[in-house]
């Protein structure tokens, strides 16, 4: 049979294609923008027809109707990531959390250690032989494909085809439907001057040739903006956005200095606008593939000069991060920090930088602390995190004693909090 031929036979609506799902079961989906929309909205819709099914996904970016505590028992959510949409559940208790490390959820997914029966996902238009890119979040749902029971794809001409290991054929297709709705466009948050500052101090570590590993965020967008007068970046990270993409229009990042996929940017996810987008489709320079090949610590880190910029919310008197939760309420997640710290830690001449800003709440509260708030969730340990950056300076913590650590970190505290750090570091017998 003719691939054609295979994509008409499979081909139906969304709410037929959901009833592929039995009751029990687990529908893995991709991070944000990758989420397949109408299929979603279906089984929101029925979520009634179903009991004790999870949707597993990480980042969701739209709230559909099985975001809702009546009908959990029906339809429910489970995160990897938590995100503005499924936040609020889990602060109630009825979103459950996943902690993992983002480079291994392929490995809990291929161990049977996360169940993956089925999964939805948004996918480009099928090629002349027969392959859907799933280029918008390869992420954890590679691993699922090869799992799943069943694969429901909802085919987009908005979604480029990329490049990479992100593919998918018609012949390992359960079903699929068809939708032509534009991709979510993301903005990134505003900037102002207290992420200028960290930007620029941050901007000032990365030398030419350097590969980057940027999150998502006001500050490290912040960074991108201060870069535009160096040369030859390259870019190997988990999360392609706007910024990387105006820093390759400029001719900033050529990736021509790269010791590892040389002349090629990897990423694992999409996030930003209809020309990001756009720029991914079909990209030579761009190959999309697995969190577990891009996120590796071990692989990351073959890079040479491989700079790790990642946000947190708070660091304590040893370095230790908590970026993920505010005390034991959950926040977001686990995600790539610590793999690309990692990753930064064993590169040659690499460096995984932490930035924050150094207060909270209009300036109340110290996100420089002597230690972590009651239940934080800690995501960089103290043996990984090597910079951190504030408004107010650059503190280096690798080789460093617990003393100079907390001192390094008082300098970049915030003036109107130094004195107070200062008497708890004493009374921790830390100065």
């Amino acid at each position: 049979m003719s691939v054609q031929a295979l994509y008409l036979q499979k081909r139906m609506s969304a709410a037929d294609a959901i009833r592929v799902v039995r009751n029990g079961e687990t529908v893995v989906v991709p991070t944000g923008v990758g989420e397949p929309p109408s299929l979603l909205a279906a089984l929101g819709e029925a979520r009634r027809d179903f009991r004790d099914v999870t949707v597993a996904q990480l980042l969701p970016v739209r709230k559909y109707g099985y975001f809702d505590a009546e009908t959990a028992e029906h339809v429910r959510h489970t995160a990897y990531f938590f995100s503005g949409t499924s936040r609020p559940g889990g602060l109630e208790g009825w979103i459950d959390y996943l902690p993992a490390y983002f480079a291994e959820l392929p490995m809990l997914i291929k161990r049977d250690l996360i169940p993956a029966d089925v999964v939805f996902s948004i996918a480009s238009p099928m090629d002349e032989h027969g392959y859907f890119s799933l280029a918008l979040a390869a992420d954890y749902t590679m691993a699922a494909v090869e799992k799943a029971r069943a694969i429901v794809l909802e085919i987009n001409p908005n979604v480029p085809f990329a490049n990479g290991d992100c593919h998918v054929h018609v012949s390992q297709v359960t079903a699929l439907t068809e939708s032509d709705a534009p991709i979510l466009e993301v903005s990134l948050p505003k900037i102002g001057p207290v992420q200028e500052a960290i930007g620029k101090y941050v901007a000032e570590m990365i030398p030419d040739g350097a590969t980057l590993q940027i999150g998502y965020g006001g500050i490290p967008d912040a960074v991108v903006m201060q870069l535009t007068d160096k040369r030859d970046l390259g870019i190997h990270t988990e999360m392609v956005g706007d910024g990387i993409m105006t820093l390759v229009e400029a001719g900033v990042i050529t990736n021509r200095k790269k010791n590892y996929h040389h002349g090629k940017m990897l990423a694992t996810f999409a996030l930003g606008s209809k020309k990001l987008y756009q720029f991914m489709h079909r990209n030579p320079a761009l190959e999309m593939h697995p969190v577990d090949f891009t996120n590796d610590p071990y692989l990351a880190g073959q890079n040479d000069n491989l700079h790790a910029i990642n946000g947190t919310m708070q660091v304590d008197f040893l370095g230790q991060c908590g970026s993920e939760s505010l005390g034991f309420a959950p926040y977001s997640g686990t995600g790539g920090q610590a793999d690309f710290v990692r990753a930064a830690n064993r590169s040659n001449g690499g460096k995984s930088i932490i930035v924050l800003p150094s207060t909270a709440k209009d300036d109340t509260i110290s996100r420089i602390v002597p230690t972590l708030s009651a239940g934080t969730h800690v995501t960089t340990s103290k043996n990984d995190v090597n910079y951190v950056v504030t408004e107010f300076g650059v503190a280096q913590l690798r080789g460093k004693t617990a003393k100079q650590r907390c001192l390094a970190l008082i300098n970049i505290a915030h003036p109107d909090f130094r004195a107070e750090l200062k008497d708890a570091a004493r009374r921790m017998k830390l100065l």
